[in-house]
């Protein structure tokens, strides 16, 4: 039976956000089968998906849970050594690197303005873009995040937020979106 956007149970409204990640999780399974091989769009739907709920986590919560960031890092090594083997020390490296990368960045913020700037979820989230995407492609995959923070945090204040030195945005859905971007279409030209 239809809900009319209502709980079955107590009557409350849905709101935009189950209507908004269906019809996202439903453009990640178009995008993948459009833009990839058959063979392939199930990984790219996977991957999609997988950031997809890590962004959503983090918009709503500021939390990218360990329960997914981590078993992602492993299913990023797990198909490389499937599907590429020749590729496997370059993603287990890009693994290492993007953790250490982001936690050494969040600490030197922490000891300059006293306060966090990055989580560990943030790094162990480059850490799986490592891992899916490998060692070279990490910087990257830190540019177009934070471009892509940067017109996000233009976008609010063209809407009238005020910004200022204490606010914030979480990082980690201009991570997943740029991970996701880099693995359907590869790096991009230098």
């Amino acid at each position: 039976m239809i809900s009319r956007g209502r709980c079955r149970h107590c009557g409350a409204a849905f709101g935009w956000f189950y209507p908004a990640i269906e019809l996202a999780a439903l453009a990640v399974a178009l995008i993948a089968l459009t833009l990839g091989d058959a063979e392939a769009a199930w990984l790219d739907a996977l991957l999609g998906w997988w950031l997809l709920a890590l962004a959503w986590i983090d918009l709503r919560r500021w939390i990218l849970p360990d329960a997914l960031t981590l078993p992602l890092i492993l299913v990023g090594l797990l198909a490389a050594l499937l599907f590429d083997p020749e590729v496997l020390a370059a993603r287990a490296l890009g693994a290492a690197l993007g953790y250490i990368a982001l936690r050494l960045i969040g600490w030197a913020y922490a000891r300059l303005r006293g306060r966090e700037g990055l989580g560990q979820g943030d790094a162990k989230l480059l850490a799986a873009g490592g891992a899916w995407l490998g060692a070279m492609a990490l910087p990257q995959v830190i540019l177009l995040a934070a471009v892509g923070a940067l017109i996000a945090a233009a976008g609010l204040r063209l809407c009238g937020t005020p910004l200022r030195a204490q606010s914030a945005l979480p990082f980690g859905p201009f991570l997943a979106l740029a991970i996701w971007a880099l693995w359907l279409f590869g790096p991009l030209p230098l």
